[in-house]
């Protein structure tokens, strides 16, 4: 499959269908954010690992805490293989970057994960990450678009998160993704059921 590229604004989930995206290799797209930055969408790759530590070490605590529920002094061997060796069926991860080759940084990913004893998979967890100086730009709404495509190209019923109730952008962007959502709460977390055929 030769390189799957749109260069667009504001991609929107219907526009996946024409493409057969799901191939990790061949995932790239371009993105321009609320104020003009030009962005990459892309899966994580193998040699991704050295870009994700360095990102994830320079996020600041409120970040790590809204993302993980808690504090992590560093990113596991294992968690960073799950990233970038991602099979994008049952597991997807997508990076957004800035800059390319040397040059290129990672200022958000998103995720989703689906339980292996499930065959094919019908549902999945998502999470999202976006550093600081990058947020409220619209990152995580690009990122979702582009996991509720490549879920429905996969044939997905259903996403899930959990969110902390404290976490009002990111609430923000479930809501306004477009799909019927089911939410309830619990001990300061929102779980959240996101219906592909909405």
């Amino acid at each position: 499959m030769g390189l799957a590229v749109a260069a667009v604004s504001g991609l929107a989930a219907g526009d996946f269908e024409r493409w057969n995206m799901w191939d990790r290799e061949s995932y790239v797209f371009y993105e321009t954010l609320k104020n003009g930055t030009h962005v990459t969408v892309r899966a994580a790759r193998a040699d991704d690992g050295p870009k994700i530590r360095r990102a994830f070490v320079n996020l600041e605590p409120q970040t790590m805490y809204t993302r993980f529920f808690g504090y992590k002094p560093e990113i596991t061997d294992q968690e960073l293989k799950r990233v970038t060796e991602a099979d994008f069926l049952y597991d997807v991860a997508l990076v957004a970057t800035i800059g390319t080759g040397d040059e290129e940084v990672v200022i958000g990913g998103a995720s989703y994960s689906a339980a292996h004893t499930q065959s094919p998979p019908s549902t999945a967890e998502i999470a999202f990450t976006v550093e600081e100086d990058c947020q409220n730009l619209g990152i995580a709404g690009v990122l979702l678009r582009h996991i509720i495509g490549i879920a429905r190209q996969n044939k997905l019923t259903q996403l899930t998160a959990e969110i902390l109730a404290a976490n009002a952008p990111m609430l923000t962007v479930v809501r306004r993704c477009g799909l019927k959502a089911e939410t309830r709460s619990t001990a300061g977390v929102v779980h959240v059921t996101l219906d592909l055929a909405g």
